[in-house]
C-alpha cells in the first residue's frame, strides 16, 4: 500500500502529530506511560518514507526483538513487504552485529566469528579461574562476568582495567585482586576462539567507528535518519555509538521516558536522556503526555508519586479516560494475611467485572515473594502463571535444595542424587557418576546403594574419586540420621543449609541474579519454619520433612502440568512488568527495606530509581490498582516487623482509598475501605512514615510481642477477639479438645477458620 493512500495523521493527537512531522533536526520525544510511543515511532517512519526517505537509509533501534517485530509488522502492513524489509530495523545488538560481519577484519576477527551467550561466557571464565589456581568460591564466575560486562559497557578494555589503579584497589578491597588478569585472559581467549560476547558487539562497534574514520564516515552519510526507542535504558557504549553515527546527518529521533528508567543494574544510565541536549545542541523536545491506558485517578496518583524525584524531565501526564476508582492501599497484619487477601480480592473482582484472568496481575519487588502468593491462589483454585520466570519451587536453586531434602528422606532417589552429587562443586564429575550408574544398572541398585556399599573399586574409580564420594556419603548419611532422629522439617532444613554451604557460597556473589537466589533460598527456610509452626499450632499431624515434601511435591507436580491455554492471573516482578498492561493490578509488599529495597538506600539516585520502579508498577494498571503492605513479614525463618514504604507518603491522598485493618467487620471476603483523609488510619505510627521521607525516621508498627506465650486456658473463652502472630485478628467461635489437648476454633476473616492447640498457639487477647 502506498503511504499516500493511508491517512495516518488523522489518528494522532496534536502532541503525537507534532512529534511525527518534525524533521528539521535532532528531537527527543518524552513518552509518558501509555502515551502511544510505538504508534509515534511507526508513523514517524511512515512519514519519512512518504517524504522521500529511502527505506534502507533509515535506522531504527529497539531494545527487544519483540518491539522491532511489532513495529516492522505495522509498517509492512501499510507499505508492503518490499519496502518494509529494507528498513534497518532491529535491536542494538542485531544491527551492529550485521555491520561487524562486514568489517570483521578491521576489528581483529576472522570471517564467521561466533557469539558467546551468558552460559558460554561463564563457562570460559570458570575454566580460566581454575587454570589460574584461584578459589572459585571467591572468584564466582557470575560475579566476574558481571564486572567484565560493566567494564565493556563503559568502554574499558582489559588493558585499561589493569592499568587503572582505582579498579585494582577496589578489587583488592573486595578480595578479588586478580579480576583484571582474568578479564585480560578472557579477552585473549575470545580472540583465539574467534568469538565475541554480547558486550563485545557494542565495544567493537565503537572501536570500528573510532579507529576507522572512512568506515565511520560511510555509515554517517549512509543513514539519513536514526530513530532510537527506550533511550532511558541505553548504557554508555550504546549512547556513544548513536552519537558517532549521527555526526553528519544530525537527524535523530530519540524516544523514551526518564520516569521509567529502572535498569541501572544492567548498566543503563539515566543521564543519557537527561543530558541529551549537551550532545545535540538545538535538540527539540516533544512531550507525549496523554495516557490512553489508565483511568484518571491511576495517572494522577502515579504523577504525584514521581513528582517527588529531583532528577527528572518535568511533564504533565494526564488521562481523558473515566475518572475510575481510587487506588486502594491495604494494610494487612502479616504477609500471610496479605496473600490470602489478594486472592480473595481477585475472586471478588472477577465476580464484579466478569473479565478474563489474563487481565489480572500481581506485582512484587523480589522473586521470593511469589511463594506465599502461589499458595494462596492455589487454595482459592485461581489459575496463575509466573511471567518471565519459574514457579517458586521450579527455580534451580530451590530445586537443588529440595533435592537435598528428598535425599534425607529417601536416599534412593536417583534424580535428586544426580542433581546434587556435585553441587556445590566437590570434584565428582560426570565420568565418575557414569561409572557409578553402570554398576547400579548391572546390580539393579540405586546409586545410593552403590555408594553406601563401600565397594567403589569395582566401579573403576581411583582413590581420589573414592574419597570425594565418601565425603558426599557421610554428608547425606548425617542428614538421614537427623531425619530419623525425629527432627522437624525446619531443624533438618537448617542442618542441610549449614552443612551444604550453598547459601554461604552465594553470599560471596553480589550480582542481581545471585541476590535473587539467596532470597529464594532464605524463603525456603521461612517456608519450613512456617510449615512447622502452623502444623504444631493446628495439631494437623507430623511436621517432619516427609510431610513437608508431600505438600511441596504436589505443588511442583501441578506446576509441571501447567501447559493448557486457560486464562491465568500473572505473577511477576515489577522489572518484568515494564512494557505490559493489565486491567487489574495488585502491588504487594510496599514496605521499607523491601520496596524500596534495603540495598538501594546508599544514595538518593538509588532511592529515586526505586520510586520510578513503583511508578512503572502503578502505570501498568488500566482500571483498578491496589497496593498492599504488611505489618510483619516472615523472612529468614523468623517474623520481622515492617513499616509501610516511604513512597506511600509521596502519593497524594486525594487519589487513595485506605483500608482499615479490621477484617472481622462483616464479610471477610470483602475488604472494608474508608475515606482517604480518615485520621484514625493516618494516625501514628502510619502518618509519621507517610509524611516523612527520611530513612532515619522509619517507625515500627504496633505489633504482637513474639516473646509472650499463649494466655492460660482459664482466660480464654468463646466470643473473644484475639490477635495471632501470623493470622492477624480473629474471633474465637469454639472451645474444644483436639487429640486430647485444649484447642480453639478461630475465624480469622480473610485467612479463614483455623483450629489451634492452645499449648502452641501464639496470640494475645484483644477483648
Amino acid at each position: 500500500m502506498d503511504t499516500n493512500d493511508y491517512n495516518y495523521l488523522t489518528s494522532l493527537n496534536p502532541q503525537q502529530r507534532d512529534a511525527v512531522l518534525y524533521k528539521d533536526g535532532p528531537q527527543l520525544v518524552i513518552a509518558g506511560a501509555g502515551s502511544g510511543k510505538t504508534r509515534v515511532l511507526t508513523y514517524k517512519i511512515l512519514d519519512l518514507l512518504r517524504n522521500g526517505y529511502e527505506p534502507y537509509r533509515i535506522l531504527a533501534l529497539t531494545f527487544t526483538n519483540k518491539a522491532a517485530k511489532e513495529m516492522k509488522e505495522r509498517i509492512t502492513s501499510i507499505v508492503g513487504e518490499k519496502v518494509g524489509s529494507r528498513i534497518w530495523m532491529g535491536t542494538f545488538h542485531s544491527i551492529f552485529l550485521r555491520i561487524l560481519r562486514k568489517h570483521y577484519n578491521e576489528v581483529g576477527f576472522k570471517s564467521g566469528f561466533t557469539i558467546y551467550d551468558t552460559s558460554d561466557t561463564r563457562s570460559l571464565i570458570k575454566s580460566i579461574i581454575k587454570e589460574m589456581g584461584l578459589d572459585e568460591k571467591t572468584y564466582k564466575p557470575a560475579s566476574v562476568a558481571s564486572v567484565i560486562s560493566n567494564a565493556k559497557n563503559n568502554m574499558i578494555t582489559a588493558d585499561q582495567y589493569i592499568l587503572d589503579r582505582d579498579n585494582y584497589e577496589q578489587d583488592k578491597r573486595s578480595k578479588h585482586p586478580q579480576i583484571g588478569n582474568i578479564y585480560k585472559e578472557y579477552s585473549e581467549r575470545c580472540k583465539i576462539a574467534n568469538a565475541m560476547d554480547f558486550d563485545d558487539i557494542l565495544l567493537h562497534m565503537n572501536f570500528l567507528l573510532r579507529d576507522h574514520p572512512d568506515i565511520a564516515r560511510h555509515y554517517q552519510e549512509f543513514f539519513k535518519y536514526i530513530l532510537v526507542d527506550e533511550y532511558q535504558d541505553t548504557n554508555f557504549a550504546q549512547h556513544l555509538i548513536i552519537s558517532q553515527l549521527s555526526n553528519v546527518c544530525n537527524k535523530i529521533c530519540v524516544v523514551g521516558d526518564d520516569a521509567q528508567s529502572i535498569y541501572s543494574f544492567r548498566g543503563a544510565d539515566i543521564n543519557n536522556i537527561l543530558h541529551l541536549e549537551r550532545r545535540f545542541p538545538g535538540l527539540k523536545i516533544f512531550k507525549l503526555e496523554r495516557n490512553y491506558r489508565s483511568t484518571q485517578n491511576i495517572i494522577d496518583a502515579a504523577g504525584s508519586l514521581i513528582s517527588k524525584n529531583t532528577r527528572q524531565m518535568k511533564k504533565n501526564v494526564y488521562s481523558e479516560n473515566d475518572k475510575g476508582d481510587l487506588i486502594k492501599v491495604v494494610k494487612t497484619y502479616s504477609d500471610m494475611e496479605e496473600a490470602f487477601l489478594v486472592a480473595n480480592m481477585i475472586s471478588q473482582c472477577k465476580l464484579k467485572f466478569h473479565d478474563s484472568f489474563d487481565e489480572y496481575a500481581v506485582l512484587y519487588r523480589t522473586n521470593a515473594q511469589s511463594r506465599i502468593l502461589e499458595e494462596s491462589l492455589r487454595k482459592r483454585n485461581i489459575p496463575y502463571k509466573i511471567y518471565g520466570g519459574l514457579s517458586f519451587y521450579q527455580r534451580k536453586e530451590v530445586k537443588d535444595m529440595i533435592s537435598y531434602f528428598r535425599l534425607s528422606v529417601n536416599p534412593d532417589d536417583d534424580e535428586a542424587l544426580r542433581r546434587v552429587i556435585n553441587y556445590p562443586t566437590r570434584g565428582i564429575g560426570e565420568t565418575t557418576v557414569g561409572k557409578l550408574q553402570a554398576v547400579a544398572n548391572i546390580n539393579r541398585q540405586s546409586l545410593w546403594e552403590v555408594i553406601k556399599s563401600g565397594d567403589l573399586k569395582s566401579a573403576g574409580l581411583n582413590n581420589g574419586a573414592i574419597n570425594k564420594i565418601n565425603k558426599f556419603k557421610d554428608l547425606i548419611s548425617e542428614f538421614i540420621a537427623e531425619n530419623n532422629s525425629g527432627s522437624n522439617a525446619f531443624e533438618l532444613g537448617q542442618l542441610i543449609f549449614n552443612k551444604t554451604g550453598i547459601l554461604i557460597q552465594l553470599a560471596h556473589d553480589s550480582t542481581p541474579e545471585s541476590i535473587s537466589r539467596q532470597e529464594n533460598l532464605s524463603e525456603i527456610l521461612s517456608g519450613l519454619k512456617d510449615f512447622v509452626e502452623l502444623r504444631d499450632q493446628s495439631g494437623e499431624g507430623n511436621s517432619d520433612m516427609k510431610s513437608f515434601l508431600s505438600e511441596v511435591m504436589l505443588l511442583t507436580d501441578q506446576d509441571k502440568n501447567d501447559s493448557d491455554d486457560q486464562p491465568k492471573v500473572t505473577l511477576m516482578t515489577v522489572h518484568a512488568a515494564k512494557g505490559l498492561e493489565f486491567r487489574h493490578i495488585w502491588i504487594v509488599g510496599v514496605e521499607e527495606d523491601l520496596f524500596p529495597s534495603a540495598m538501594s538506600q546508599d544514595s538518593l539516585a538509588q532511592i529515586e530509581e526505586e520510586r520510578r520502579l513503583l511508578y512503572v508498577a502503578i502505570t501498568r494498571a488500566k482500571t483498578t490498582c491496589t497496593i498492599t503492605y504488611a505489618g510483619s513479614r516472615f523472612r529468614n525463618g523468623q517474623t520481622v516487623m515492617t513499616s509501610p514504604s516511604r513512597f506511600l507518603g509521596d502519593i497524594d491522598t486525594r487519589y487513595l482509598q485506605l483500608q482499615l485493618s479490621g477484617s472481622l467487620d462483616g464479610d471477610a471476603d470483602t475488604p472494608k475501605f474508608i475515606n482517604p483523609l480518615a485520621k484514625s488510619y493516618l494516625g501514628s505510627p502510619y502518618r509519621s512514615t507517610l509524611r516523612n521521607n527520611n530513612h532515619e525516621s522509619k517507625v515500627r508498627l504496633n505489633q504482637l510481642d513474639k516473646k509472650t506465650s499463649s494466655p492460660p486456658t482459664s482466660n480464654v473463652r468463646e466470643g473473644m477477639i484475639i490477635e495471632h502472630e501470623r493470622f492477624g485478628k480473629g474471633k474465637i467461635v469454639k472451645m474444644d479438645k483436639l487429640s486430647g489437648e485444649d484447642s480453639i476454633t478461630v475465624d480469622f476473616g480473610v485467612v479463614g477458620v483455623k483450629k489451634l492447640l492452645l499449648r502452641f498457639a501464639k496470640f494475645k487477647i484483644i477483648k
